[in-house]
């Protein structure tokens, strides 16, 4: 009797291999033959997956953004913060993707990011990983005491988190530096909420 295929494990075993490749040749070098072979499946098994090439990236890059959040969510989880305060440096420490066994996603991370300017579905699928993460964040946001402009820093530590991944990746930052550079903007966040509550 032939082995069942799992249609849903396969589609993340294809997109596994579509992050593989566009790790090291950004995503102009992600063809269905190379994914196909890199997944260490048949063509036709690809196209049973996905009916088109850019079905395959709007899936990989949605699979990629549920990895960050569950992620950042673990990492509460892990940790579980002292204070809302405390799981916002958490969240925004996972989200720009500092750490060195982050490196990888991250390069895959802004492939899709610069598609995405040209790619309205990619760009749809993108907004609504921006708009989950800033959910995450104005809700700590909020929960931290920063109140009516919880919506507003949310959007500013969001864009902060992700334009660190960029400049960490590129060598303009250190990891180190980045993390400096996230604390000290948090740091004055909480300075400026516990001055407005006096």
């Amino acid at each position: 009797m032939p082995r069942q295929v799992d249609h849903a494990e396969r589609r993340r075993v294809v997109a596994g291999a579509v992050c593989r490749l566009a790790d090291e040749r950004g995503l102009e070098g992600v063809t269905l033959r190379d994914v196909a072979d890199r997944a260490g499946v048949s063509m036709g098994a690809v196209q049973r997956c996905f009916g088109t090439k850019e079905e395959m990236l709007v899936f990989t890059l949605g699979l990629i953004g549920e990895r960050i959040g569950e992620r950042a969510r673990a990492r509460l989880v892990r940790s579980p913060a002292q204070s809302a305060a405390t799981a916002v440096g958490h969240a925004a420490v996972e989200v720009a993707l500092l750490e060195e066994e982050h490196r990888a996603e991250a390069r895959v991370w802004l492939a899709f990011v610069a598609q995405a300017a040209v790619s309205e579905p990619l760009a749809a699928t993108l907004r609504e990983n921006y708009a989950a993460l800033q959910g995450s964040f104005t809700r700590l946001l909020a929960e931290a005491g920063t109140g009516a402009d919880a919506e507003r820093e949310a959007h500013a530590l969001l864009a902060l988190a992700d334009g660190l991944t960029a400049h960490v990746l590129v060598g303009h930052l250190t990891a180190a530096r980045a993390r400096d550079v996230l604390d000290t903007h948090l740091r004055q966040l909480w300075t400026r909420v516990s001055l407005g509550a006096a």
